[in-house]
């Protein structure tokens, strides 16, 4: 923040907290000089706010207990980080009901500057609509993972079968605008990945556990993901480095492992056309082992890029 009504808000935001402040620490946290941070104390009292002021060498601000702020008040840059949030998201009642609330009671002038912004910005993707899970399922869940409880899930799997499972959350991940949570399963005894959406009730237990040490829930998920059958396994090996491929493909894709002569990537496919895309997007010489169908959709890609190359 450089102008002074974003530090004045800022100030604000801190005596929100609660407690006693002394200058000094605010001083120092609005990285401002102690004379400034009187001054922008002096305009929150000015403005109606009533702050507690205790004098002396240790002194310091509070806020006067009971009171109450309205509830939202942001700076210009937080309103604009809140709004470009939303216009990002997935289409949704939810999205756009918050999206009004914000509008009407920004002040009008910053709500234009925003309005201008959001209506001739463009993206280079498009927010997919996903399925949303229900909100106090994803609460639940969440909270659940926090405190270390064991959940009771009702589940509907991908085909409709349903299932009643037990589940230790370890964590919760946003990927590609969908909820998943991961943790152990006690019905499978292993460790599964379950997307929010499909969770049709959540009951928290008192029973309690302890996740693995630097369990990395996005690994796990994603390393699942990949895992997911598809119509095609392919298998193939990149004439490049290992870390070179590691850095270069998502997790989601698959996992690179080092053999002779490059680095073998497997991974499913729907569709071999669009594997033999991504990989000549790679950029990398590679050998096809499998499965044979792919030779050709690398060679009908080839000549569509020759083709179109003389044209």
């Amino acid at each position: 923040m450089t102008r002074p009504t974003a530090r004045v808000l800022a100030l604000l935001e801190l005596l929100q907290a609660g407690g006693q402040h002394t200058v000094a620490s605010l001083a120092d946290r609005l990285e401002v000089d102690e004379r400034t941070l009187r001054r922008y104390a002096s305009h929150l009292v000015d403005l109606g706010i009533p702050i507690d002021v205790t004098r002396g060498r240790y002194g310091g601000y509070r806020l006067a207990p009971g009171f109450k702020l309205p509830p939202l008040m942001f700076t210009d840059d937080e309103a604009v980080a809140v709004m470009l949030g939303l216009a990002g998201a997935a289409d949704s009642p939810a999205v756009s009901s918050a999206s009004g609330k914000i509008r009407r009671v920004l002040p009008p002038v910053l709500a234009g500057r925003i309005e201008a912004l959001t209506s001739t910005m463009d993206t280079t993707t498009t927010a997919r609509r996903r399925p949303s899970p229900d909100t106090d399922a994803l609460l639940t869940v969440a909270d659940a993972a926090r405190r270390q409880r064991t959940v009771h899930l009702g589940y509907a799997a991908w085909r409709g079968r349903e299932s009643q499972r037990d589940l230790d959350p370890y964590g919760l991940v946003l990927h590609s605008g969908r909820w998943y949570v991961t943790g152990w399963d006690h019905d499978s005894g292993e460790i599964r990945t379950f997307r929010l959406d499909r969770v049709r009730a959540v009951v928290a237990s008192d029973q309690t556990f302890t996740p693995p040490a630097d369990f990395d829930a996005v690994a796990h998920v994603l390393t699942g993901l990949a895992a997911v059958p598809y119509r095609h396994a392919v298998s193939v090996v990149l004439h490049t480095e290992l870390e070179s491929a590691r850095q270069r493909i998502p997790r989601s894709v698959g996992l690179p492992t080092e053999v002779d002569g490059g680095v073998r990537l497997t991974m499913r496919a729907e569709r071999l056309d669009g594997a033999a895309a991504m990989l000549a997007g790679f950029g990398w010489p590679f050998t096809i082992e499998s499965p044979d169908e792919l030779y050709a959709e690398v060679e009908a890609l080839a000549q569509r890029l020759l083709t179109s190359a003389r044209s």
